[in-house]
């Protein structure tokens, strides 16, 4: 960087123009600037090169040895550059990206969508899901996944946001719980229950978890499990309420051993996000995928009442 820090970059294609049409009126039109500017342009040139790059002769201007090198290699790093400058596009069906996502089994009820959405678009791209985990918000600072979906419980100030969905809770008990037959559960029903919590963060539901401990209460595990799906499977038989966004119920068979209720209406809809970091907020790749995913949630159905 010693040579290039006390050069002019605009002279490059004046003296791109110099060394391809070595004559001072044919460069300045080539290059759209006046022969006065251009004169003027040759002879910084030629102080900041020590040469005189071209040589008047009987027979017209000719190059110096100096300046058919020079010429040489702009011939060679001009393209680049205009490249490297260049607006950059993005084609889906030629990228081969590598998206990493991370989230819990809730994003089953739009993720497969958004990837056979990925591959038909973008064959030759990959996708790596990863667990869910306490640290997650870390792997996005520092680069291990580049997109995160998540329940809203509160504000991740150093990452973007974005609003997904919304979706409501529903309680999933045994059919022979004796609230099953009420059309819904009171609060202080629900916080005398004992419960099932799919722990995401800390052996918590923190959708859940945070919203009750505003109101003061704090729920009595029976269960924690990490996946939704086990979660539905332990009810039957038991004494234990299993609180579950609606979505996640749509494709539950008919079981005639549980019953489904809607949550006590102290418990706020599921706002469901997605984020990332900033940096990547004009990848053109990562805007593309996030453009997938916004065009997948969108076609979502309302959340079941």
């Amino acid at each position: 960087m010693v040579h290039i820090e006390r050069v002019d970059l605009n002279l490059l294609a004046p003296l791109a123009a110099l060394l391809e049409e070595r004559h001072v009126s044919r460069a300045a039109e080539l290059a759209g600037v006046s022969q006065p500017a251009m004169s003027r342009a040759l002879q910084r040139l030629r102080d900041t090169l020590g040469d005189e790059l071209l040589v008047r002769t009987p027979g017209g201007y000719r190059l110096t040895p100096r300046a058919e090198r020079v010429q040489r290699q702009l011939r060679a790093v001009v393209p680049r550059l205009e490249s490297l400058f260049a607006p950059e596009g993005f084609d889906p069906a030629e990228a081969a990206e590598a998206f990493r996502v991370a989230g819990t089994d809730y994003t089953r009820v739009f993720a497969p969508a958004v990837f056979q959405r990925v591959f038909r678009e973008s064959p030759r791209s990959t996708l790596h899901f990863r667990t869910w985990h306490d640290t997650i918000y870390e792997d996005l600072d520092r680069g291990v996944v580049d997109l995160v979906f998540f329940a809203r419980s509160e504000p991740a100030t150093a990452l973007h946001t974005e609003h997904l969905f919304d979706d409501r809770f529903m309680c999933v008990l045994s059919a022979d719980h004796p609230l099953a037959e009420q059309p819904g559960i009171a609060l202080d029903e629900y916080m005398e229950a004992t419960h099932v919590i799919v722990g995401t963060i800390g052996e918590r539901q923190t959708a859940i978890d945070r919203r009750l401990e505003d109101l003061g209460a704090r729920r009595r595990a029976g269960l924690t499990v990490p996946y939704h799906s086990l979660a539905v499977r332990s009810v039957p038989g038991t004494r234990l309420i299993l609180t579950l966004p609606a979505r996640l119920l749509t494709e539950q068979r008919a079981d005639p051993g549980i019953r489904i209720l809607p949550a006590p209406h102290e418990i706020r809809a599921l706002d469901y996000r997605m984020a990332w970091h900033p940096r990547l907020d004009g990848d053109l790749g990562q805007r593309w995928f996030r453009d997938a995913v916004r065009a997948v949630t969108a076609e979502l159905p309302k959340s079941p009442q």
